[in-house]
């Protein structure tokens, strides 16, 4: 795939060069964006089905796109080899754990995280990650649990485990309407315990107790709401704290370098199919080894133990990784993962990064642009309206003339009719779309559990127009064609009109 990648760079521009140089002012907004070039001969050739079917795909936080040559490298390899089951040390299982460990090698260089430092431990997806380190993290009534608002759902459910076992959990709420968290917010909800009984027992328990740290904080680098990139300085003051940190970069590590040289947070949960689109099925949990020793499993299953008794009714967990990786792992899908990451990194994570802020920045400005004819915004933004300390991800709602909210099902039905992928609802970030939508604990109490039996009872009883937002969010293969398609289509549907509601199937979750 390398070769791939050699042979366009080094080949003049073809048609897909010769398109007109984007919409009026764009590149004297975004000059950048000539210097990746690169990427519209990758749409022209890897990425190539996208225009053939028509997609304009704006839904890179929901799922990145495989390149054609990443497909072409897993049928050659799977049609040229043999492989088996890696639990064993027969050739076919030796090839399979020969290419697993090249791939585990692969990701930790990917993080430029040293393997002394780091492991790489192979899960399902981010939200195997997540489990992983709630269900075996040693959290108990001298632990604390502290989330920002700003967070994936995968990570809000850590809180029932931590719950479970008497630890104190504890949100740090948004500072602003661009849904950002502060710094000082974030310190106060990590500082010890001052004076008073509950703060003389919190000491005298911590001198008792064997060293130990003091909880765990879970944020995300980026949300996968609005976009905002929350400040990485955060790990270190956590660390002085005495806090264990799980940084959640799912959205974050498609269009950003995460280098774990620099910044050491003790677990990173990250989806392989957000960054390159394939293979799905294959997520990691690239954690410190040292915190990874302070982990406690709760069971144990094939493949994480080296030896287990029946009759004695004991066992013993196997060394390293292979104690967090339980079952058979997916032998044919994870040497993919050294592929995805050798086009990626073919490309340049910078070359990705120049492009997608610039489709970012030109996408927040038009959107905050379009108007109705009586001078009425067309679109609300939620989060940053500017591109600085955010990505590609972009929330916002659609408004009518009188400046009501378009309902996001008739705005999905619309879209899906004319080939447009984004995405619509809650994105499984109720946080982020509570202080979107500024909903309050008072206005929680008036939809208490047991008054509402359906979805939209509950966005009756708080008083919400609508079940959620909007979401854009570009990626490697997406070009400013894409967003002046999606805006045209915008404006030729939703301009000085009323939408048609009627028909809409009633919402089931959020």
């Amino acid at each position: 795939m390398t070769a791939s990648l050699e042979k366009l760079s080094g080949l003049p521009c073809g048609a897909e060069c010769d398109r007109p140089a984007g919409p009026p002012g764009f590149l004297s907004a975004y000059p950048g964006y000539r210097s990746t070039a690169l990427l519209d001969q990758l749409r022209a050739t890897e990425y190539s089905y996208l225009d053939a079917g028509g997609h304009v795909y704006l839904d890179y936080t929901g799922a990145g796109l495989p390149a054609q040559a990443q497909l072409t490298a897993h049928a050659e390899r799977v049609r040229g080899g043999c492989f088996g089951n890696p639990h064993s040390e027969n050739p076919t299982s030796a090839a399979s754990t020969e290419l697993i460990e090249r791939a585990r090698s692969a990701v930790l260089a990917h993080f430029n995280a040293p393997p002394q430092e780091y492991a790489a431990i192979f899960t399902a997806n981010a939200t195997g990650a997540c489990r992983l380190i709630g269900e075996a993290y040693p959290f108990g009534p001298r632990t604390r649990l502290v989330l920002t608002q700003d967070n994936h759902n995968s990570v809000n459910g850590i809180r029932e485990f931590a719950r479970s076992r008497g630890a104190l959990t504890r949100y740090v709420p948004f500072c602003s309407a661009e849904l950002r968290v502060d710094d000082d917010a974030i310190g106060q909800a990590l500082a010890r315990r001052g004076p008073g009984p509950l703060g003389a027992a919190w000491r005298v328990a911590r001198s008792a107790a064997a060293p130990r740290r003091r909880g765990l904080l879970a944020y995300p680098a980026q949300s996968n709401f609005s976009g905002v990139q929350h400040p990485l300085r955060w790990i270190e003051l956590a660390h002085e704290r005495g806090y264990d940190v799980l940084l959640d970069a799912a959205a974050y590590v498609p269009s950003n370098r995460l280098d774990l040289s620099v910044v050491k947070p003790d677990f990173v949960p990250v989806s392989w199919y957000k960054v390159f689109g394939y293979p799905t099925g294959v997520g990691c949990l690239i954690a410190r080894r040292d915190a990874l020793g302070r982990l406690r499993r709760p069971w144990f299953a094939g493949g994480s133990v080296s030896i287990a008794s029946v009759q004695g009714d004991w066992h013993t967990p196997a060394p390293h990784e292979a104690r967090f990786e339980d079952g058979t792992l997916s032998f044919l899908q994870i040497p993919d993962l050294a592929s995805g990451l050798s086009w990626v990194s073919g490309i340049g994570l910078d070359l990705i990064h120049q492009r997608v802020m610039c489709l970012t920045g030109w996408l927040l400005s038009r959107l905050a642009a379009l108007r109705h004819g009586n001078g009425q915004p067309m679109a609300r933004i939620y989060g940053p309206a500017s591109s600085r300390d955010r990505g590609g991800t972009i929330a916002f709602n659609l408004l009518d003339p009188g400046g009501r909210i378009i309902d996001e099902r008739a705005v999905a039905r619309d879209t899906a009719a004319a080939g447009i992928s984004i995405r619509t609802g809650c994105f499984c970030n109720p946080g982020a779309g509570e202080g979107a939508f500024n909903l309050t604990k008072a206005d929680w109490r008036k939809a208490a559990p047991g008054r509402a039996r359906t979805m939209d009872q509950y966005l009756d009883l708080l008083g919400l127009p609508s079940g959620g937002a909007l979401r854009a969010s570009v990626g490697l293969a997406s070009n400013v064609e894409d967003l002046e398609r999606f805006l045209a289509f915008v404006e030729m549907t939703y301009r000085d009109r009323l939408t048609d509601t009627t028909g809409l199937t009633p919402r089931l979750a959020c």
